[in-house]
């Protein structure tokens, strides 16, 4: 594996562990305070599984590589987040929330790259 996939990988992972962490850790009160209006159109449960789906992305972005365990299962996880990313940026459209769309396009498009270099 190229050291630029590692480095993508890793800082993907970063993001979204981050991101699953902050919406499995706190309530979905503190996130809508946090500035995130999107979370007002879920329920606690439904912010808490995204949470956990974006860590265990983040590590399956990971752990099936460097364990040398169904590799494979890193580019179907790239291919996972690439799919919430685009549900994400569904949700900041019909919102007219603008300005979240680019960190959904960024953290979409760089999964994409990933699942493609894995399933490829």
């Amino acid at each position: 594996m190229t050291t630029t996939l590692w480095i993508i990988q890793g800082l993907l992972a970063l993001a979204f562990l981050g991101a699953g962490a902050m919406k499995t850790l706190k309530s979905r009160e503190e996130i809508i305070a946090m500035g995130l209006g999107w979370a007002e159109d879920f329920t606690d449960g439904t912010v808490r599984a995204i949470g956990t789906l974006e860590v265990a992305g983040a590590l399956g972005l990971i752990l099936p590589v460097l364990l040398d365990i169904v590799p494979v299962l890193t580019g179907v996880a790239a291919a996972c987040l690439v799919l919430t990313m685009a549900g994400a940026g569904v949700v900041h459209v019909r919102r007219s929330e603008w300005g979240n769309l680019a960190p959904n396009l960024v953290l979409g498009g760089l999964s994409a790259f990933v699942a493609y270099s894995h399933l490829a």
